[in-house]
């Protein structure tokens, strides 16, 4: 056993580099709806929940509003989701869903499963790290 540690056998290191490999993984995918990695998912939160505000749709990606205002106005400038008044408080907006928008979600949904069968992990193992993951992000934040 040596006492020289590797870059490799650090946690962070393991999650850091998983996570630009699913990011990779999935441009070529995201290419056909002209959407970036973190486009698609602000796409993702709102076709579980449309007509957010801006401040839950932040809470929802865990994406900072600085970082999330200007993916937002691209995904406006393509049309695929617009801003309008709040029904509870007009003076407030939410973000809608554009009918474009909403008609990309089912087959942009599938790429998942497009990413998944790449993946030789089982189905509950897969479950297991997503739980961890978010253990992690939730201890550390």
């Amino acid at each position: 056993m040596t006492d020289k540690q590797q870059l490799t056998d650090n946690v962070c290191f393991a999650v850091y580099s998983a996570n630009n490999a699913i990011i990779r993984a999935y441009r070529p995918l995201l290419e056909q709806y002209q959407l970036t990695f973190p486009q698609y998912l602000v796409m993702q939160a709102l076709w579980c929940e449309d007509g957010i505000s801006l401040t839950e749709l932040s809470q929802a990606t865990m994406l900072d509003l600085g970082t999330l205002t200007p993916i937002v106005k691209r995904l406006e400038s393509k049309s695929l989701l617009t801003k309008a008044k709040n029904q509870a408080d007009e003076r407030k907006k939410v973000l809608v869903l554009t009918e474009q928008g909403k008609g990309i979600r089912l087959e942009a949904l599938s790429l998942k499963q497009t990413l998944l069968e790449k993946v030789d992990i089982p189905q509950e193992e897969l479950a297991l790290l997503k739980d961890q993951c978010l253990k992690i992000v939730n201890d550390l934040s």
